[in-house]
């Protein structure tokens, strides 16, 4: 038998096939050429394997800055307040059940980048620091006073999100790294913060990280490499044998994560202003655009919080120079969000 690539008739063959598959030949001196919606679709991209998801668009909630500052972190607190924080500044937000926007962390050095909340109503927060030689983790009271360092700089990470499990230990990730440079990681502090334990090393750049409601998944993203890791656990900080596997690969930047009570995951698409949902197998099954997609705004969304008890989901990004300010999304999910360390 021969092989293909002494096939002589092989180029005509697929030149053939293309062509009957509805393909226009050019004519002499001419080539591709774009049109709208080809070209909307290389400027606010939307994967040909995406497109066909179910898709809502989100509704405005409400603008945090008529500036374009980059949020991150929200969690709710028992009360209904909704706290989060702004990377570059490092400033804590809250903004309670009634709609008042107060900051409690003014501008510092910690480069705050994600927030979990303990059952003892302590924000924690992952400070990149100077983004190069060590960032922190440290914890503060609801109202930013009474700081507690947890992991501190010498550690050499640079802590970028975190979510609690059900033992008041913490998964956290390390945003260390590049496409080629694997640095970074994903981590777990035991319950008395003594111990730091890796889980899954040689990540470009850890990410988002959440916890499915029975603990024993915790998802990461890994930003540089564009990746959806799925990792079964044996026990807390533990992998189980063979539990790890890399169900999806992203046409972009995955950010922060947040999962629902049905083991759906939900994914930030930094760069994209949507949010893509994953079933329990890493399998994709929605998406979520935000307003003004299309015209290049509020694009750089962030991370995304559930109001405990429901399914409304609230997402979070700026629109940089683009002039529609740092801004709230409000949509519905799948299902109730997975229930959190800070309300048991």
């Amino acid at each position: 038998m021969k092989s293909l690539k002494k096939t002589p008739l092989l180029p005509a063959l697929l030149a053939s096939a293309i062509m009957a598959s509805g393909a226009v030949s050019a004519e002499e001196g001419e080539g591709l050429n774009y049109d709208g919606e080809r070209e909307a679709l290389m400027n606010f991209p939307i994967p040909p394997s995406e497109q066909s998801l179910q898709t809502v668009i989100a509704e405005p909630w409400y603008k945090v800055s008529d500036q374009g500052i980059q949020l991150e972190g929200p969690a709710f607190d028992e009360e209904g307040n909704l706290f989060f924080v702004e990377v570059f500044d490092g400033r804590v937000f809250k903004l309670s059940s009634d709609m008042v926007l107060t900051t409690i962390l003014e501008k510092n050095d910690y480069s705050a980048a994600g927030l979990a909340i303990h059952n003892n109503g302590r924000l924690f927060i992952a400070g990149l620091g100077d983004f190069e030689t060590g960032g922190t983790v440290f914890s503060i009271s609801p109202d930013g006073d009474d700081m507690e360092v947890i992991i501190d700089e010498s550690h050499g990470y640079l802590p970028d999100d975190l979510v609690f499990d059900d033992q008041g230990g913490f998964y956290f990730t390390d945003f260390r790294g590049n496409s080629s440079e694997p640095d970074g990681g994903m981590l777990y502090v035991s319950p008395d913060f003594n111990d730091i334990t890796p889980v899954l090393p040689n990540l470009s750049i850890g990410n988002g990280v959440t916890l499915n409601t029975e603990q024993d998944i915790v998802w990461v993203s890994e930003l540089s490499a564009g990746r959806l890791h799925r990792v079964s656990l044996a026990s807390p900080g533990e992998i189980a044998p063979f539990g790890t596997s890399v169900p999806y690969h992203f046409y972009g930047t995955p950010d922060s994560m947040r999962t629902d009570i049905d083991g759906n995951v939900y994914v930030a698409m930094y760069g994209q202003a949507r949010v893509l949902v994953f079933n329990r197998n890493g399998l994709p099954i929605g998406q979520i655009l935000l307003p003004k997609r299309d015209e290049g705004h509020n694009l750089r969304s962030t991370s995304m919080a559930f109001k405990p008890g429901t399914n409304e989901l609230y997402v979070f990004t700026n629109d940089w120079d683009g002039g529609e300010g740092s801004q709230i999304f409000k949509t519905n999910g799948f299902a109730k969000g997975t229930p959190l360390y800070s309300h048991k």
